[in-house]
Protein backbone atom coordinates (compact mmCIF):
# COMPACT_ATOMS: atom_id res chain seq x y z
CA UNK A 1 0.00 0.00 0.00
CA UNK A 2 1.17 3.15 -0.82
CA UNK A 3 -1.52 5.81 -0.14
CA UNK A 4 -3.85 6.64 2.66
CA UNK A 5 -7.05 6.01 0.26
CA UNK A 6 -5.74 2.40 0.13
CA UNK A 7 -6.72 1.70 3.73
CA UNK A 8 -10.30 2.67 2.15
CA UNK A 9 -11.04 5.31 5.16
CA UNK A 10 -14.06 7.50 5.97
CA UNK A 11 -14.21 11.61 4.97
CA UNK A 12 -13.70 12.96 8.48
CA UNK A 13 -10.22 10.84 8.68
CA UNK A 14 -9.21 11.88 4.87
CA UNK A 15 -9.63 15.19 6.14
CA UNK A 16 -7.77 14.89 9.27
CA UNK A 17 -4.93 13.00 7.81
CA UNK A 18 -5.04 16.24 5.13
CA UNK A 19 -4.88 19.07 7.90
CA UNK A 20 -2.20 16.86 9.20
CA UNK A 21 -0.27 16.48 6.10
CA UNK A 22 0.04 12.62 5.71
CA UNK A 23 -0.26 10.82 2.69
CA UNK A 24 1.36 7.61 2.81
CA UNK A 25 1.03 5.13 5.54
CA UNK A 26 3.91 3.62 7.53
CA UNK A 27 4.24 -0.48 6.84
CA UNK A 28 3.59 -0.44 10.68
CA UNK A 29 0.20 1.62 9.87
CA UNK A 30 -0.52 -0.57 6.53
CA UNK A 31 0.21 -3.97 7.86
CA UNK A 32 -1.69 -3.49 11.37
CA UNK A 33 -4.77 -2.25 9.35
CA UNK A 34 -6.96 -4.57 8.12
CA UNK A 35 -5.92 -7.07 11.70
CA UNK A 36 -7.36 -4.27 14.12
CA UNK A 37 -10.14 -4.19 11.79
CA UNK A 38 -10.98 -7.92 11.75
CA UNK A 39 -11.90 -7.72 15.81
CA UNK A 40 -9.18 -10.51 16.37
CA UNK A 41 -5.84 -9.96 18.72
CA UNK A 42 -2.98 -8.52 17.47
CA UNK A 43 0.39 -7.66 18.66
CA UNK A 44 2.58 -5.11 16.64
CA UNK A 45 6.27 -5.33 16.93
CA UNK A 46 7.96 -2.15 16.12
CA UNK A 47 10.28 0.50 16.08
CA UNK A 48 9.75 3.42 18.09
CA UNK A 49 8.90 6.26 15.73
CA UNK A 50 7.27 4.02 13.05
CA UNK A 51 3.94 5.27 14.10
CA UNK A 52 2.37 2.86 16.19
CA UNK A 53 -0.42 5.42 17.62
CA UNK A 54 -1.93 5.77 14.22
CA UNK A 55 -1.79 2.50 13.36
CA UNK A 56 -4.08 0.95 16.03
CA UNK A 57 -6.25 4.51 15.78
CA UNK A 58 -6.86 4.72 12.12
CA UNK A 59 -8.79 1.43 12.28
CA UNK A 60 -10.32 1.93 15.26
CA UNK A 61 -11.73 5.32 14.82
CA UNK A 62 -13.22 4.30 11.19
CA UNK A 63 -15.10 1.81 12.97
CA UNK A 64 -16.44 3.84 16.27
CA UNK A 65 -19.79 4.87 15.70
CA UNK A 66 -21.51 7.79 17.03
CA UNK A 67 -22.92 7.00 20.63
CA UNK A 68 -24.52 8.96 23.49
CA UNK A 69 -23.78 6.34 26.16
CA UNK A 70 -21.59 7.57 29.30
CA UNK A 71 -19.43 4.70 29.76
CA UNK A 72 -15.93 4.37 27.65
CA UNK A 73 -15.92 2.16 24.90
CA UNK A 74 -12.32 1.83 23.78
CA UNK A 75 -9.64 1.80 26.53
CA UNK A 76 -5.48 2.39 25.88
CA UNK A 77 -3.20 1.88 28.39
CA UNK A 78 0.26 3.83 28.25
CA UNK A 79 3.19 3.78 30.91
CA UNK A 80 3.58 7.39 31.75
CA UNK A 81 1.67 10.75 32.14
CA UNK A 82 3.51 12.15 28.65
CA UNK A 83 2.31 9.46 26.57
CA UNK A 84 -1.59 9.70 27.93
CA UNK A 85 -1.08 13.59 26.71
CA UNK A 86 0.22 12.91 23.68
CA UNK A 87 -2.13 9.83 22.90
CA UNK A 88 -5.03 12.06 23.66
CA UNK A 89 -3.35 14.86 21.73
CA UNK A 90 -3.10 12.56 18.33
CA UNK A 91 -6.42 11.16 18.78
CA UNK A 92 -7.58 14.76 18.79
CA UNK A 93 -6.35 15.47 15.97
CA UNK A 94 -6.88 12.25 13.80
CA UNK A 95 -10.88 12.72 15.48
CA UNK A 96 -10.69 16.64 14.47
CA UNK A 97 -13.84 16.08 11.85
CA UNK A 98 -15.66 13.32 14.39
CA UNK A 99 -17.90 13.39 16.95
CA UNK A 100 -15.32 11.71 19.55
CA UNK A 101 -15.31 12.30 23.08
CA UNK A 102 -11.48 11.49 24.50
CA UNK A 103 -10.00 11.71 28.13
CA UNK A 104 -6.80 11.01 29.23
CA UNK A 105 -6.37 10.49 32.77
CA UNK A 106 -3.39 9.74 35.02
CA UNK A 107 -1.62 9.78 38.63
CA UNK A 108 -0.46 12.92 40.79
CA UNK A 109 -3.59 15.06 39.77
CA UNK A 110 -6.92 15.62 41.69
CA UNK A 111 -8.81 11.98 41.01
CA UNK A 112 -12.29 14.51 42.12
CA UNK A 113 -11.71 16.31 38.72
CA UNK A 114 -11.40 13.40 36.65
CA UNK A 115 -14.07 11.71 38.16
CA UNK A 116 -16.28 14.50 36.81
CA UNK A 117 -14.88 14.09 33.73
CA UNK A 118 -15.54 10.42 33.35
CA UNK A 119 -19.32 10.97 34.77
CA UNK A 120 -19.66 13.65 31.40
CA UNK A 121 -19.25 11.02 29.24
CA UNK A 122 -16.53 9.42 27.12
CA UNK A 123 -15.88 6.97 24.17
CA UNK A 124 -12.44 6.85 24.25
CA UNK A 125 -10.15 6.52 27.62
CA UNK A 126 -6.23 6.83 27.57
CA UNK A 127 -5.21 5.73 31.20
CA UNK A 128 -1.97 5.27 32.84
CA UNK A 129 -2.80 1.45 34.75
CA UNK A 130 -1.81 3.08 38.14
CA UNK A 131 -5.17 5.64 38.32
CA UNK A 132 -7.05 3.75 35.74
CA UNK A 133 -7.51 0.51 38.22
CA UNK A 134 -8.28 3.16 41.38
CA UNK A 135 -11.33 4.76 39.40
CA UNK A 136 -12.48 1.47 38.51
CA UNK A 137 -12.58 0.40 42.09
CA UNK A 138 -14.57 3.21 42.87
CA UNK A 139 -17.08 2.36 40.70
CA UNK A 140 -17.16 5.93 38.80
CA UNK A 141 -15.62 3.89 35.79
CA UNK A 142 -18.40 1.80 34.23
CA UNK A 143 -15.99 -0.70 32.32
CA UNK A 144 -18.98 -3.23 30.96
CA UNK A 145 -19.21 -1.38 27.27
CA UNK A 146 -15.39 -1.43 26.72
CA UNK A 147 -14.96 -3.23 23.30
CA UNK A 148 -11.32 -2.78 22.97
CA UNK A 149 -8.14 -2.76 24.99
CA UNK A 150 -4.89 -1.23 23.79
CA UNK A 151 -1.63 -1.91 26.01
CA UNK A 152 1.11 0.42 24.12
CA UNK A 153 4.70 0.38 24.67
CA UNK A 154 4.30 -2.92 26.95
CA UNK A 155 7.61 -3.30 27.26
CA UNK A 156 8.06 -0.39 29.12
CA UNK A 157 5.15 -0.94 31.90
CA UNK A 158 6.56 -4.42 32.38
CA UNK A 159 10.21 -3.10 33.08
CA UNK A 160 8.06 -0.39 34.89
CA UNK A 161 6.64 -3.29 37.32
CA UNK A 162 3.00 -2.64 36.17
CA UNK A 163 2.83 -6.26 35.42
CA UNK A 164 0.63 -7.18 38.66
CA UNK A 165 -1.73 -4.20 38.06
CA UNK A 166 -2.20 -5.35 33.98
CA UNK A 167 -3.15 -8.43 35.35
CA UNK A 168 -5.60 -7.08 37.59
CA UNK A 169 -7.02 -4.92 35.27
CA UNK A 170 -7.60 -7.76 32.53
CA UNK A 171 -10.15 -9.08 35.35
CA UNK A 172 -12.14 -6.73 35.91
CA UNK A 173 -12.99 -5.73 32.46
CA UNK A 174 -15.65 -7.93 29.77
CA UNK A 175 -14.30 -11.21 28.24
CA UNK A 176 -15.74 -10.35 25.19
CA UNK A 177 -13.44 -7.48 23.90
CA UNK A 178 -9.87 -7.06 21.44
CA UNK A 179 -6.90 -7.00 22.49
CA UNK A 180 -4.53 -5.28 20.96
CA UNK A 181 -0.94 -5.08 22.22
CA UNK A 182 2.20 -2.67 20.57
CA UNK A 183 5.68 -3.01 21.70
CA UNK A 184 9.01 -2.16 20.17
CA UNK A 185 11.20 -5.38 21.70
CA UNK A 186 9.36 -8.45 22.45
CA UNK A 187 10.90 -9.60 25.88
CA UNK A 188 10.33 -12.90 27.20
CA UNK A 189 7.68 -10.88 30.08
CA UNK A 190 5.61 -9.50 26.70
CA UNK A 191 5.75 -13.54 25.58
CA UNK A 192 3.99 -14.55 28.55
CA UNK A 193 1.78 -12.20 28.62
CA UNK A 194 0.77 -12.63 25.50
CA UNK A 195 0.09 -16.58 26.01
CA UNK A 196 -1.68 -16.27 29.12
CA UNK A 197 -4.39 -13.44 28.25
CA UNK A 198 -4.63 -13.40 24.02
CA UNK A 199 -7.01 -15.49 21.91
CA UNK A 200 -4.79 -17.06 19.10
CA UNK A 201 -3.70 -13.20 18.17
CA UNK A 202 -1.91 -12.21 14.82
CA UNK A 203 1.37 -10.69 15.13
CA UNK A 204 2.66 -7.95 12.74
CA UNK A 205 6.18 -7.71 13.12
CA UNK A 206 8.22 -4.89 10.80
CA UNK A 207 11.34 -4.98 12.22
CA UNK A 208 13.22 -7.15 14.99
CA UNK A 209 14.64 -4.97 17.84
CA UNK A 210 17.95 -4.11 16.87
CA UNK A 211 16.90 -2.94 13.22
CA UNK A 212 18.86 0.18 13.19
CA UNK A 213 16.45 2.86 11.39
CA UNK A 214 18.27 3.70 7.62
CA UNK A 215 17.58 7.37 7.98
CA UNK A 216 19.79 7.54 10.89
CA UNK A 217 23.47 8.27 10.95
CA UNK A 218 25.41 6.91 13.96
CA UNK A 219 28.92 7.40 15.60
CA UNK A 220 30.26 7.14 18.58
CA UNK A 221 33.43 8.91 21.09
CA UNK A 222 35.60 6.92 23.88
CA UNK A 223 35.27 9.59 26.45
CA UNK A 224 37.41 9.24 29.86
CA UNK A 225 34.99 10.49 32.39
CA UNK A 226 31.78 12.04 33.37
CA UNK A 227 33.47 16.08 33.23
CA UNK A 228 35.58 15.41 29.69
CA UNK A 229 32.08 14.07 28.28
CA UNK A 230 30.90 17.51 29.63
CA UNK A 231 33.69 19.25 27.58
CA UNK A 232 32.74 17.32 24.74
CA UNK A 233 29.08 18.16 24.90
CA UNK A 234 29.40 22.04 25.04
CA UNK A 235 32.23 22.09 22.12
CA UNK A 236 29.13 20.14 20.31
CA UNK A 237 26.16 21.86 21.09
CA UNK A 238 28.35 25.47 20.02
CA UNK A 239 27.47 24.97 16.83
CA UNK A 240 23.65 25.88 17.00
CA UNK A 241 22.93 25.91 13.24
CA UNK A 242 23.59 21.84 12.94
CA UNK A 243 22.07 20.85 16.73
CA UNK A 244 19.37 22.95 16.26
CA UNK A 245 16.93 20.47 18.37
CA UNK A 246 18.89 18.29 20.99
CA UNK A 247 17.43 15.20 22.60
CA UNK A 248 19.90 14.43 25.24
CA UNK A 249 19.67 11.05 27.40
CA UNK A 250 21.59 9.89 30.10
CA UNK A 251 20.82 7.25 32.69
CA UNK A 252 20.45 8.86 35.87
CA UNK A 253 18.25 11.57 37.44
CA UNK A 254 21.18 13.02 39.59
CA UNK A 255 23.39 13.20 37.00
CA UNK A 256 20.58 14.54 35.03
CA UNK A 257 20.44 17.43 37.51
CA UNK A 258 24.44 17.70 37.06
CA UNK A 259 24.41 18.07 33.79
CA UNK A 260 21.50 20.48 33.57
CA UNK A 261 23.34 22.69 35.75
CA UNK A 262 26.50 22.44 33.59
CA UNK A 263 24.85 23.11 30.45
CA UNK A 264 22.82 25.71 31.96
CA UNK A 265 25.72 28.21 32.22
CA UNK A 266 27.01 27.80 29.13
CA UNK A 267 23.51 28.27 27.08
CA UNK A 268 21.16 29.91 29.68
CA UNK A 269 17.52 29.76 28.61
CA UNK A 270 18.65 27.07 26.32
CA UNK A 271 17.77 23.95 27.65
CA UNK A 272 14.82 21.39 30.14
CA UNK A 273 15.37 18.52 31.51
CA UNK A 274 12.50 15.61 32.22
CA UNK A 275 12.95 12.97 34.86
CA UNK A 276 10.13 11.58 37.28
CA UNK A 277 11.43 13.83 40.28
CA UNK A 278 10.26 16.95 38.29
CA UNK A 279 6.48 17.73 38.86
CA UNK A 280 4.14 17.02 36.23
CA UNK A 281 3.28 20.01 34.40
CA UNK A 282 7.06 21.18 34.70
CA UNK A 283 7.67 18.53 32.81
CA UNK A 284 4.87 18.85 30.29
CA UNK A 285 6.12 22.25 30.30
CA UNK A 286 9.89 21.51 29.09
CA UNK A 287 8.06 18.67 26.49
CA UNK A 288 5.99 21.46 25.07
CA UNK A 289 8.93 24.48 25.28
CA UNK A 290 11.38 21.76 23.38
CA UNK A 291 8.33 21.04 20.76
CA UNK A 292 8.26 24.42 19.87
CA UNK A 293 11.43 25.52 19.95
CA UNK A 294 12.06 27.45 22.48
CA UNK A 295 14.79 24.83 24.19
CA UNK A 296 16.96 23.45 21.67
CA UNK A 297 18.12 21.55 24.04
CA UNK A 298 16.42 18.56 26.15
CA UNK A 299 17.93 16.25 28.83
CA UNK A 300 15.81 12.90 29.70
CA UNK A 301 15.81 9.67 31.21
CA UNK A 302 15.05 6.52 29.52
CA UNK A 303 11.76 6.27 30.92
CA UNK A 304 10.67 9.69 30.07
CA UNK A 305 11.56 9.90 26.92
CA UNK A 306 9.86 6.63 25.94
CA UNK A 307 7.17 7.08 22.99
CA UNK A 308 7.75 10.46 23.54
CA UNK A 309 6.96 11.78 19.12
CA UNK A 310 8.60 15.07 19.26
CA UNK A 311 9.38 16.27 15.70
CA UNK A 312 12.62 17.09 13.52
CA UNK A 313 14.79 15.90 16.64
CA UNK A 314 18.29 17.03 14.62
CA UNK A 315 20.16 14.85 17.00
CA UNK A 316 20.27 12.22 19.92
CA UNK A 317 22.84 12.30 21.83
CA UNK A 318 23.36 9.56 24.71
CA UNK A 319 25.67 10.90 26.83
CA UNK A 320 26.28 7.67 28.62
CA UNK A 321 26.18 4.33 27.11
CA UNK A 322 22.77 2.29 28.34
CA UNK A 323 23.04 -1.10 29.97
CA UNK A 324 20.45 -2.86 28.03
CA UNK A 325 20.64 -2.62 24.18
CA UNK A 326 17.39 -2.21 23.34
CA UNK A 327 17.22 0.50 25.21
CA UNK A 328 19.49 2.44 22.79
CA UNK A 329 17.45 1.18 19.97
CA UNK A 330 14.51 3.21 21.73
CA UNK A 331 16.96 5.92 22.31
CA UNK A 332 18.24 6.80 18.26
CA UNK A 333 14.08 6.19 17.30
CA UNK A 334 13.84 9.61 18.70
CA UNK A 335 15.35 11.40 15.78
CA UNK A 336 15.07 10.43 11.88
CA UNK A 337 10.89 10.14 12.52
CA UNK A 338 8.41 10.15 9.62
CA UNK A 339 11.44 9.44 6.97
CA UNK A 340 13.55 12.63 7.77
CA UNK A 341 17.30 12.12 8.25
CA UNK A 342 18.77 11.91 11.91
CA UNK A 343 21.91 11.26 13.63
CA UNK A 344 22.71 9.69 16.48
CA UNK A 345 26.01 10.35 19.06
CA UNK A 346 27.17 7.66 21.47
CA UNK A 347 29.26 8.92 24.41
CA UNK A 348 31.69 5.43 26.11
CA UNK A 349 34.14 5.15 28.83
CA UNK A 350 36.34 2.75 29.42
CA UNK A 351 33.94 0.95 31.73
CA UNK A 352 30.89 1.33 29.07
CA UNK A 353 32.71 -0.56 26.49
CA UNK A 354 31.06 -3.93 27.27
CA UNK A 355 27.71 -2.29 26.92
CA UNK A 356 28.91 -1.11 23.42
CA UNK A 357 29.68 -4.22 22.12
CA UNK A 358 26.06 -5.32 23.14
CA UNK A 359 24.62 -2.84 21.49
CA UNK A 360 26.77 -3.61 17.83
CA UNK A 361 25.77 -7.12 18.47
CA UNK A 362 22.11 -6.38 18.38
CA UNK A 363 22.32 -4.33 15.89
CA UNK A 364 25.19 -6.60 13.65
CA UNK A 365 26.26 -3.17 12.85
CA UNK A 366 29.71 -1.52 14.20
CA UNK A 367 29.14 2.09 15.27
CA UNK A 368 31.62 4.32 13.61
CA UNK A 369 34.63 5.55 16.05
CA UNK A 370 35.65 9.48 15.70
CA UNK A 371 38.47 11.17 17.59
CA UNK A 372 37.83 13.34 20.18
CA UNK A 373 38.29 16.86 18.75
CA UNK A 374 41.55 18.63 19.70
CA UNK A 375 39.62 21.25 21.41
CA UNK A 376 38.01 19.01 23.90
CA UNK A 377 39.92 19.60 26.96
CA UNK A 378 40.58 16.04 29.12
CA UNK A 379 39.36 16.91 32.66
CA UNK A 380 41.05 15.32 35.29
CA UNK A 381 37.91 16.00 37.88
CA UNK A 382 35.85 12.78 38.65
CA UNK A 383 32.39 12.70 40.31
CA UNK A 384 31.48 10.13 42.84
CA UNK A 385 30.53 7.14 41.10
CA UNK A 386 33.66 7.63 38.82
CA UNK A 387 36.38 7.50 42.22
CA UNK A 388 38.57 4.38 42.88
CA UNK A 389 36.92 2.37 45.73
CA UNK A 390 40.05 2.22 48.55
CA UNK A 391 39.52 -1.13 49.87
CA UNK A 392 41.88 -1.44 53.55
CA UNK A 393 43.07 -4.78 53.77
CA UNK A 394 45.06 -4.58 56.65
CA UNK A 395 45.65 -1.67 59.14
CA UNK A 396 47.87 -2.34 62.12
CA UNK A 397 46.22 1.35 63.74
CA UNK A 398 42.83 -0.24 63.13
CA UNK A 399 41.31 -1.75 66.46
CA UNK A 400 40.26 -5.29 66.70
CA UNK A 401 36.31 -5.37 66.72
CA UNK A 402 36.62 -8.34 68.78
CA UNK A 403 38.85 -6.04 71.27
CA UNK A 404 37.54 -4.12 74.43
CA UNK A 405 38.00 -0.41 74.13
CA UNK A 406 38.85 2.45 76.71
CA UNK A 407 35.32 3.03 78.03
CA UNK A 408 34.68 -0.85 78.49
CA UNK A 409 34.83 -1.76 82.25
CA UNK A 410 33.50 -4.94 84.21
CA UNK A 411 29.70 -4.89 85.97
CA UNK A 412 30.06 -4.37 89.72
CA UNK A 413 29.04 -7.80 91.84
CA UNK A 414 25.80 -6.03 92.53
CA UNK A 415 24.93 -5.93 89.58
CA UNK A 416 25.90 -8.49 87.79
CA UNK A 417 23.37 -11.34 86.99
CA UNK A 418 23.80 -14.66 88.08
CA UNK A 419 22.05 -17.82 86.33
CA UNK A 420 19.94 -18.99 89.50
CA UNK A 421 18.22 -22.18 87.24
CA UNK A 422 16.10 -23.94 89.31
CA UNK A 423 16.89 -23.29 92.84
CA UNK A 424 16.20 -19.20 92.46
CA UNK A 425 12.79 -19.67 93.67
CA UNK A 426 13.42 -21.42 96.81
CA UNK A 427 16.75 -18.47 97.51
CA UNK A 428 13.61 -15.74 96.99
CA UNK A 429 11.57 -17.89 99.92
CA UNK A 430 14.33 -17.76 102.04
CA UNK A 431 15.04 -14.56 101.44
CA UNK A 432 11.56 -13.09 101.99
CA UNK A 433 10.36 -15.69 104.78
CA UNK A 434 7.20 -16.44 102.73
CA UNK A 435 5.69 -19.25 103.32
CA UNK A 436 5.51 -22.78 101.36
CA UNK A 437 2.07 -23.66 101.11
CA UNK A 438 -0.35 -19.90 101.24
CA UNK A 439 -2.15 -19.51 104.63
CA UNK A 440 -0.22 -21.94 106.83
CA UNK A 441 -0.16 -19.73 109.53
CA UNK A 442 1.54 -22.40 111.90
CA UNK A 443 4.76 -22.87 109.54
CA UNK A 444 4.53 -18.48 110.21
CA UNK A 445 4.47 -18.70 113.93
CA UNK A 446 7.36 -21.88 113.98
CA UNK A 447 9.82 -19.14 112.00
CA UNK A 448 8.88 -16.25 114.05
CA UNK A 449 9.57 -17.82 117.34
Amino acid sequence: MTHFKDLNLNTPLYNALEDLGFTTPTPIQAEAFNVVSSGKDMVGIAQTGTGKTFGYMLPILKNLKFSTQDAPRILILVPTRELVVQVVDDIENLSKYMNIRVLGIYGGTNINTQKKAIADGLDILVATPGRFYDLALSRVLQLKSIQRLVIDEVDVMLDLGFRHQLINIFDILPERRQNIMFSATMTHDVDVMISEFFKSPERVSIAVSGTPLENISQHRYTVPNFYTKVNLLVHLLQDEHTFNKVLIFIGYKKLADLLFEKLETTFPDSCCVIHSNKTQNYRLRSIEQFRNGENRILLATDVMARGLDIDSISHVINFDTPDFPENYMHRIGRTGRAEREGESILFSTEAELESLEKIEELMNLPIPFTELPEEVEISTELIEEERPQIKEHHNPIKRNMDEAGAAFHEKSEKNSKENLGGSYKFKIAAKYKKPKTRGDKNYNKRNKK
